[in-house]
């Protein structure tokens, strides 16, 4: 099977294996250095939280000779809110996301995550892989895993089947009754595995307490920005609970901050474009819909406020402000990227405009 252009740009800039780890061990930590002039932020959102990552690993119910890893802070004697998280093609070691993970941990959090096969599988399988993960980490560690509070977050491939799995997860499973959000990024395209739903049924029929934060990158050349589009538009998520965000490249004292498609945290350092970017929305939004912060409210979702959209500055020159709309249109043609909407693959092309 020859592998697409996409998997081998992921591939060749996917880090090397972290060593598992046993299930009473601390995490793996990755380096803390930042490049670039501009350093992570020091306090509030989206600065590093007080707790020490511990790790379990274990064998993967779908795909022979990997670990399901769930990262957790280290001490905690209940459960705690969780993240889920499905990975892009490619990123199937954890070391490849593994800034946002610990960065999860370290706030309080729980993260799972679910390596699939890239290649030589179905979509359906893939989902599968992701799914039997899952629901085995939150039935074996209730101690743990708090399902009643819970995030489903998801890039690229990974960004699409998050919709799929966190309506499974949330109708299925009841996960999510106090609290439930979505966080997608550069999302591929979305399929609705095992259902006898459209995806269309389904996006109009999430629970109400649901939230989402949607975002894309102006540099992304591999999926076009419409996909993402199409599933924000026709989600029945209200626009107060919602926010679409675009976030745009910068050049800080010689320094390129990058909005390309492995963004964030993937790519061959961590930058402040990941922390002020990603982890600092992310951070918000976990805080606003599992501890109901208001003022976490105005960061994740603030329809444009100034506390969501500004960003920080070196020496007087500011990277560019996050764009933030309830009404996205796309700013580029399908031309210009691999993974276009209109394309036979995409179960949804018909949604494309």
């Amino acid at each position: 099977m020859k592998r697409p252009l996409y998997l081998l740009m992921i591939m060749s800039i996917a880090v090397s294996a972290c060593s598992k780890s046993n299930d009473s061990g601390s995490a793996a930590q990755p380096d803390t250095g930042l490049q670039g002039p501009i350093q992570k932020p020091a306090s509030g959102y989206g600065s590093d939280g007080n707790y020490e990552v511990a790790e379990i690993d274990f064998d993967n119910p779908q795909y022979a000779g990997t670990q399901v890893s769930i990262f957790y802070p280290k001490g905690i004697t209940s459960p705690k809110p969780t993240i889920f998280f499905s990975h892009p093609f490619g990123g199937e070691n954890k070391a490849y996301n593994a800034g946002l993970y610990n960065f999860i941990a370290k706030k309080g959090y729980v993260v799972v995550f679910v390596p699939y096969r890239t290649v030589d599988v179905s979509v359906d399988h893939r989902y599968q892989t992701l799914w039997e993960g899952f629901v085995k980490a939150a039935m074996d560690y209730p101690n743990i895993i708090d399902t009643r509070k819970v995030g489903f977050m998801g890039h690229s491939f990974g960004g699409g089947a998050s919709i799929d799995l966190a309506y499974k997860a949330f109708t299925e499973k009841g996960w999510g009754q106090d609290a439930r959000f979505l966080f997608t990024m550069a999302p591929w395209y979305s399929f609705n595995w095992n259902s006898p739903l459209s995806t269309e049924q389904q996006l109009q029929s999430f629970p109400a307490n649901t939230k989402m934060i949607t975002q894309v990158y102006d540099e992304d050349v591999v999926n076009d920005h419409r996909l993402a589009i199409d599933i924000y538009k026709h989600i029945n998520i209200a626009n107060s609970e919602k926010d679409f965000i675009y976030i745009k490249s910068s050049t800080i004292n010689g320094y390129n901050y990058l909005t390309d498609h492995v963004m964030p945290s993937s790519r061959k350092a961590f930058d402040a474009l990941d922390y002020y970017g990603v982890y600092r929305l992310l951070d918000a939004m976990m805080d606003y819909s599992f501890n109901g912060n208001s003022d976490a409210r105005n960061v994740a979702l603030g329809n444009g406020s100034t506390a969501q959209i500004t960003m920080p500055a070196y020496n007087g020159q500011a990277m560019a402000p996050l764009e933030v709309t309830d009404d996205p249109s796309p700013k580029y043609p399908q031309s210009k990227y691999q993974f276009p909407c209109g394309s036979s693959t995409n179960p949804r092309a018909n949604y494309c405009e």
